[in-house]
Order: C-alpha cells, then structure tokens, then sequence
C-alpha cells in the first residue's frame, strides 16, 4: 500500500519539487495551493503525512494546522510545518503540529523529518 502525503503550500515550485522527490520515492502526493475547506480536503486524501506552510492561504498554516489538530479524526495525522519564518519553532507549536522544517530545507531533511514522523506513528 502506498503513503500517501498531501503538502499545503502555495509556491508551485516547492509543490513541484516534493512532488517529485517523493514520488520517486513512493509517495501517492496530493497538493493544495490553499487550506480553505481544509477538513474535507484531508478527510478525503486520508494522508498518512501532511506539509504545512506557515503562509498558506486563506488563513495561514498556524490555524489550519490547529483545525486538524482540534479534530477527533484527523489530529492523529502528522503535521510537519514548513516555512523560511526565523520564528518556525515557536509557530509550529503555536500551531500544534508534530514538528517542523526551516526553508530552504534540503531533500535529505526532508526524507528524514517524513521518515521520523511515519515510524513515530507506528510505534
């Protein structure tokens, strides 16, 4: 059965990016360039991983981040927030999430934040 992770970001070139390296790697990727709606989106991509960017329209990753988590359902879902903010520790848990990624990330810190997260979740 393949993961599946959906990234929350509006930068196309980021989105592409992932996108690629993570479906290489096996990854079924799902990509939103806005979090509106953003309990169905996740209800129906069911993602086993989701990446967050702090600027994420409409209303920005800190909330969006904070309705998945006030969500029965979807808070078990690993949140990992990424952004080029200087203050992205205190963001991402301001927003709850699982843990974060400073932009411009490399794709080795990248696999391995994805990889700590998914096998935290199965232990």
């Amino acid at each position: 059965m393949s993961k599946r992770i959906l990234i929350f970001d509006d930068d196309v070139d980021i989105l592409s990016i992932c996108s690629y390296i993570l479906e290489e790697q096996g990854w079924d990727v799902h990509t939103s360039p806005h979090c509106n709606d953003i309990i169905n989106t996740v209800q129906n991509i069911q993602p086993d991983v989701i990446l967050m960017d702090n600027w994420i329209p409409d209303t920005g990753g800190v909330v969006a981040t904070q309705t998945l988590k006030s969500d029965p359902e979807l808070r078990k879902i690993p949140v990992i927030y990424f952004s080029a903010n200087n203050d992205i520790q205190s963001l991402a848990n301001q927003a709850g999430a699982d843990t974060f990624l400073e932009k411009p990330f490399d794709l080795t810190e990248l696999e391995l934040v994805i990889e700590r997260v998914t096998t935290s979740k199965v232990a």
